[in-house]
């Protein structure tokens, strides 16, 4: 019971970084009917805006400050990437077919990753040490640490405001109806490509929470560090519904603690091949997820 438990709680917190990551492909699905293959790379870069932000304001001390710095200048800079990323990658290819916007999304994931390679240095760097990690206490002789804590709670934090913006807000509001009538969100004096912006911001800056908070817990960061988690935030995307939100969520936490129970149970080897498996089978018997909705296009 006591290994069972551990590996639950470890699964449940990067099942959190899973939703969140996951959170934006959703979002972009749901607006664009496209996937943003740059997501993970966005990921990437977030991890190496608040290791250069921490090491040019020598954020060198363990404390709740730097660690606060940090993970909000990672979050702000990943939006503001995204944001980029979307005005000039995407936006001019907006009524474009989707082929062109598909090949140019992985073109700018490939871009991003050897770019990354030529300007960071492909050798893996070490994460400063924002917060120092200790016990918090132990329950049924597992040891909860303060880095996990902060996991759980910032990624609760982070969609809850989330969910606040989308269902209470106006500029929610605003998604919602470009999600479902785009061609008629202009007659009701919406500005399609300001919401799309938004969008693709709110997405980075969930990317940019997940890579902060990884990086703090694996303090190694690479130009590639986004290929696996952004290939199983994918994943949890399609196995919640992609498109729903709520789905991403849900997704993520069910991966994470897939991957966590292979792992911990004599499975290690199979561990990436947890998140392959579970695509091919959501594509052969339930294409739409658990909660997402056929969509009728035409081709």
């Amino acid at each position: 019971m006591q290994e069972f438990l551990q590996h639950t709680l470890n699964g449940l917190s990067f099942g959190s970084i899973y939703a969140l990551v996951a959170l934006g492909y959703t979002m972009v699905y749901g607006i664009l009917s496209m996937i943003n293959f740059a997501h993970s790379e966005i990921y990437m870069m977030g991890a190496f805006a608040a290791f250069y932000l921490a090491r040019f304001l020598g954020l060198d001390t363990p404390s709740p400050m730097n660690f606060t710095i940090g993970l909000l200048g990672g979050t702000l800079i990943a939006g503001i990437i995204g944001f980029f990323v979307e005005k000039f990658a995407y936006k001019p290819l907006r009524n474009s077919p989707k082929m062109n916007v598909l090949i140019t999304a992985i073109g700018v994931s490939i871009l991003f990753q050897f770019g990354g390679q030529i300007i960071f240095g492909a050798d893996p760097k070490r994460f400063p040490n924002l917060i120092e990690d200790q016990t918090l206490f132990t329950v049924i002789d597992i040891q909860v640490h303060l880095i996990d804590v902060l996991i759980y709670f910032v990624s609760f934090v982070s969609l809850a405001v989330l969910s606040f913006v989308i269902y209470h807000t106006q500029t929610g509001r605003a998604m919602r109806a470009v999600s479902t009538r785009p061609d008629m969100t202009p007659l009701m004096g919406i500005n399609n490509s300001k919401i799309v912006s938004t969008t693709f911001m709110i997405g980075s800056m969930l990317a940019g929470v997940a890579a902060v908070l990884v990086s703090i817990k694996y303090p190694k960061i690479d130009p590639m560090m986004g290929v696996k988690i952004g290939t199983s935030s994918f994943v949890a995307a399609v196995f919640g519904g992609i498109g729903s939100l709520h789905g991403a969520v849900v997704g993520g936490f069910l991966l994470g603690l897939g991957e966590y129970y292979v792992n911990g149970y004599g499975g290690s080897t199979y561990k990436e091949a947890v998140s392959f498996a579970i695509l091919i089978l959501i594509l052969l018997y339930k294409p739409t997820g658990l909660f997402g909705s056929t969509r009728k296009e035409k081709i």
